[in-house]
């Protein structure tokens, strides 16, 4: 059996990695590939407190004065939660053939770890993680962002502040001038059709020509 692909959405909050995972998973099953999506943080043990963390639900203990966790024990639960996530979630599937389609993966790590604290570190902590067969990066300003965000739900996570997404957005665009990974950059302020259409004729370039 061949091994499936591996695909992960990037951008910053905001620039539609969840929908156009989703998206991107139902237009390959239409094609006939079985596919599957998942997303980081994972829904794991480590994936969980994650999201605690960024919702400001998991704090230090009230003998430390109760404060947020600090951005260094965030990255190491992040880089936790992405072996476990591949190990239980990722691999298995591709080892089955299906196609992975990850809303966030190791260069979120990358780019916002890496924006607030000291970025050799960060990749040093995610070294042991695979890399992606493909990675599409989806790039939008901060204020259309915040804008969507506060469209869709109600409150913020801990990343969503137009200074820091600023730093993240910087972050990532660095991260992609320098990559030797194959990254697909996308504008995400585009229509959604037409970013859709963008993502599906990336997928039939990047690995019809394999």
């Amino acid at each position: 059996m061949n091994r499936g692909r591996f695909i992960a959405l990037e951008g910053i909050d905001g620039s539609g990695t969840t929908t156009q995972t989703q998206l991107l998973i139902s237009w390959l099953q239409s094609r006939q590939i079985k596919a599957v999506g998942t997303s980081e943080p994972s829904g794991g043990p480590v994936g969980t407190l994650i999201r605690g963390a960024l919702t400001g639900r998991v704090r230090l203990p009230d003998s430390a004065g109760g404060a947020p966790l600090t951005q260094q024990t965030i990255a190491l639960l992040f880089a936790a939660d992405r072996l476990d996530h591949y190990q239980a979630e990722i691999d298995p599937a591709l080892k089955k053939g299906l196609w992975v389609v990850s809303d966030r993966y190791l260069d979120s790590s990358l780019a916002y770890q890496g924006a607030l604290i000291e970025g050799d570190w960060v990749a040093e902590i995610n070294r042991y993680a695979p890399r992606p067969d493909l990675t599409i990066y989806l790039d939008i300003d901060p204020e259309t962002a915040l804008e969507r965000i506060a469209a869709s739900r109600s409150g913020t996570e801990l990343f969503e502040r137009k200074d820091t997404l600023t730093q993240v957005r910087a972050q990532y665009q660095k991260l992609y001038r320098t990559s030797t990974a194959k990254v697909v950059l996308l504008d995400g302020s585009a229509s959604l059709d037409s970013i859709t259409q963008e993502i599906q004729k990336s997928i039939e370039y990047a690995f019809n020509r394999d």
